[in-house]
């Protein structure tokens, strides 16, 4: 390990109490993990209020692709949005709409008069305000805080939202299955569904609240409005210099490129052949891609909690880490296929998911430093876009594959393809010599 990583605990520990003292963060923080768990009991209840109308797999599939495909869509124009007008403003408007979106969600399923042409609806409307809310709320950050603490930040913020993934399920299904034997509605395909109707009035008073507390967050005088160049542009000219500016950064361009292919082949394995090994390989099935998921998502919250506690620790530079941590994902893959026992998958995933929660803090923040704070919405929104537009495929590509090959098979091609997208990053791209520091803009 290199000097930074062997640096003392105290400066670190200064920087966290600092980084809570600071009233900004606390009211951005607060406001922010209620709404990510909020957010947790809308994506438990909305799937059960779709099967309670029509037990139709293929309608749920429906209301989900239509809450994503305009997130996917609007997300670049959602970014350019929020460098016109300042991530405070997008962000707050956001927080009220959904708020009374999802609130009307929730009167409609209490009253039983909800139908499903409405849920399609909502959705839909839902769908189309995040993509002004991720970027918003991924380009508020670095105009909250001192740069300095700007790590702890992220690693702070992240880590409550994969506990908000990991307690916010079973707090709303405790919630719904508690309401659920209260009086029965009018209709009687939507019987027992008032626990329901209180999981989208949990997720709606969040979003007010959160809306309360950010408007009492002090953003710098260059976040708190859009930039005059922004205002004068079309939002499609403003998405055509955000992209060619980024494409223009060299160490840039290469790590979204590098990240798309490592998404792709840790993607398609991860959604699609992870469920199929744990129902024909492992003893306890569903319950067992439970644990796998959980051992993943716990390992993640610890790696992000010691990205935020220790900023410095790094192989040399950031670059060789991120290339480092995907070498291991690689060499894990490749025996992953064989396990046959639920405690060897988790084993393996929970450190895993620790690295990727590590790099996830380090190089989003990265980011966040390295790109003009007039660009940052439409940057982050492009990079969220990479991994959303690739998500669906990397599920097809998987599923196609899955035809051919065993789910060990799988996983081993994807170890392989990994490991040779670091070996190409390391010797053909300046990934390597990505270090932390606020660059220049291009």
């Amino acid at each position: 390990m290199t000097e930074s990583m062997t640096q003392a605990a105290a400066p670190a520990a200064e920087l966290k109490k600092r980084l809570f003292a600071n009233a900004n963060f606390r009211w951005l923080v607060g406001g922010g993990a209620l709404s990510m768990l909020g957010d947790q009991f809308t994506l438990i209840a909305l799937p059960w209020l779709v099967l309670k109308l029509t037990g139709d797999p293929l309608s749920l599939g429906l209301v989900l692709a239509i809450v994503g495909l305009p997130r996917a869509i609007f997300i670049l124009v959602g970014g350019a949005i929020v460098d016109r007008y300042s991530p405070k403003r997008v962000l707050f408007a956001t927080k009220l709409l959904n708020g009374g979106l999802i609130g009307a969600l929730a009167l409609l399923v209490w009253s039983g008069s909800v139908e499903l042409w409405m849920v399609y609806a909502l959705s839909l409307a839902i769908g189309l305000v995040t993509a002004f809310s991720y970027p918003a709320g991924s380009a508020i950050l670095p105009r909250t805080v001192p740069a300095e603490m700007l790590q702890p930040a992220n690693g702070a913020l992240m880590g409550l939202r994969q506990l908000s993934v990991l307690i916010g399920p079973l707090m709303a299904g405790l919630l719904i299955a508690s309401f659920g034997d209260a009086p029965a509605v009018s209709q009687p395909h939507l019987e027992r569904t008032q626990g329901l109707g209180l999981a989208f009035a949990f997720d709606a008073a969040s979003f007010f609240i959160s809306a309360w507390t950010l408007s009492r967050v002090q953003l710098s005088a260059s976040g708190e409005q859009g930039t005059t160049h922004a205002a004068a542009q079309s939002v499609l000219d403003a998405v055509r210099e955000a992209m060619a500016t980024m494409w223009r950064d060299v160490e840039l361009r290469s790590l979204c490129l590098y990240f798309a292919a490592i998404g792709f082949f840790v993607g398609g394995p991860i959604q699609v052949a992870l469920p199929v090994l744990a129902n024909s390989q492992l003893p306890d099935g569903a319950a067992s891609l439970g644990f796998l998921l959980g051992g993943h998502g716990v390992g993640a919250l610890l790696g992000m909690a010691v990205a935020g506690l220790r900023p410095n620790w790094r192989l040399k530079t950031l670059g060789l880490t991120v290339l480092a941590i995907d070498a291991v994902a690689g060499l894990v893959f490749l025996p992953f296929g064989q396990i046959s026992a639920t405690w060897q998958g988790v084993a393996l995933l929970a450190p895993l998911g620790a690295l990727g929660g590590f790099v996830q803090v380090a190089v989003f923040t990265w980011m966040q430093q390295r790109v003009p704070p007039a660009m940052l919405g439409r940057a982050m929104s492009v990079f969220m876009f990479i991994f959303m537009g690739l998500a669906p495929l990397a599920a097809a590509a998987a599923g196609a594959a899955l035809r051919v090959l065993t789910p060990a098979g799988l996983f081993m091609s994807s170890g392989i393809a990994l490991l040779m997208i670091v070996a190409l990053g390391l010797s053909l791209t300046p990934i390597r010599r990505i270090r932390d520091r606020s660059a220049a803009a291009a």
